[in-house]
């Protein structure tokens, strides 16, 4: 569409009505998500009954509000745990990769790189049952042949940091290699002719003009660990994550804890959203 060309009131009607509905229909859940954690009723749905704050504060026993309640406090430490070593692991694996790639010249780099991308097109239950199978398997073989339990290669939490993280190290590698791209390989030159070591010019140079892009992406990799539904449930053993938790509530019956758990999750995460956007933004341009 061009801008300067006059529009019809009839497109200009229907296409703001177009955005009011699309936001509308985005957000609207989540409005009402966060309204019902405050909702006095001992169902996490309409109708409203009055304000209050017991699924978040109280103590029992009728009620037990989130700050109470062990299942959930530990859930949520657990996806923490997970989100935290899967951010570090990415970052520091797809940033490496984003400097292999980006090398000129080496035997095999179409290849390499079509294979690294290939976790995103892959189903996050295909990807979990592949892990699971493959870790069963070399468990028992562990296990029969040399008559040796490897914990790790059961259900377990670094089980599950494994499965997030095959996928989420190729978000970080796409994002950290676009601003690579960007970079003026003059600067490496110029810092090499002065005296600079190989260390010095990654760290003083190339680090810094790729911090924006390694922040971005390790808080992105964080949210997208913390709720990771497919892929952990079937790496997850005795350790619950907080997606999976939510789940096995909703399907057995829940009181509205659960919205007050999806409460703190919006405002946590819009607020993680926002500064890392403050972050990016007050990053100085090359």
């Amino acid at each position: 569409m061009i801008r300067t060309l006059p529009r019809q009131k009839g497109y200009s009607t229907a296409f703001t009505l177009y955005i009011i509905l699309f936001y509308v229909f985005l957000f609207a859940p989540l409005v009402i998500t966060c309204i019902l954690a405050f909702n006095d009723s001992n169902f996490p749905a309409l109708p409203w009954k009055g304000f209050s704050l017991d699924w978040f504060l109280a103590q029992g026993p009728e009620r037990i509000g989130l700050l109470h309640d062990s299942s959930n406090i530990r859930s949520i430490w657990v996806s923490v745990q997970t989100a935290v070593w899967v951010s570090i692991l990415s970052v520091t694996v797809g940033t490496m990769g984003a400097f292999l790639f980006e090398q000129e010249d080496f035997r095999g780099k179409q290849a390499l790189y079509f294979l690294a991308l290939t976790p995103l097109v892959i189903p996050g239950v295909i990807l979990g049952i592949s892990l699971l199978l493959t870790a069963n398997s070399l468990g028992i073989y562990f296990e029969d042949t040399f008559g040796v339990d490897i914990p790790f290669l059961r259900p377990s939490f670094w089980l599950v940091v494994l499965g997030q993280f095959s996928f989420i190290t190729t978000f970080v590698l796409l994002v950290v290699s676009a601003r690579l791209k960007k970079f003026d390989p003059f600067l490496e030159e110029a810092a090499l002719n002065l005296g600079a070591t190989r260390l010095q010019v990654i760290r003083y140079i190339t680090l810094p003009f790729l911090r924006p892009a390694i922040i971005g992406s390790g808080a992105v990799a964080f949210l997208m660990s913390f709720e990771n539904f497919n892929t952990s449930l079937f790496l997850v053993g005795s350790e619950t994550t907080l997606p999976i938790n939510l789940y096995l509530q909703v399907r057995d019956g829940s009181t509205p804890i659960i919205n007050a758990v999806s409460f703190l999750l919006i405002v946590s995460t819009s607020t993680l959203a926002v500064i890392n956007l403050l972050l990016s933004r007050r990053q100085p341009t090359p």
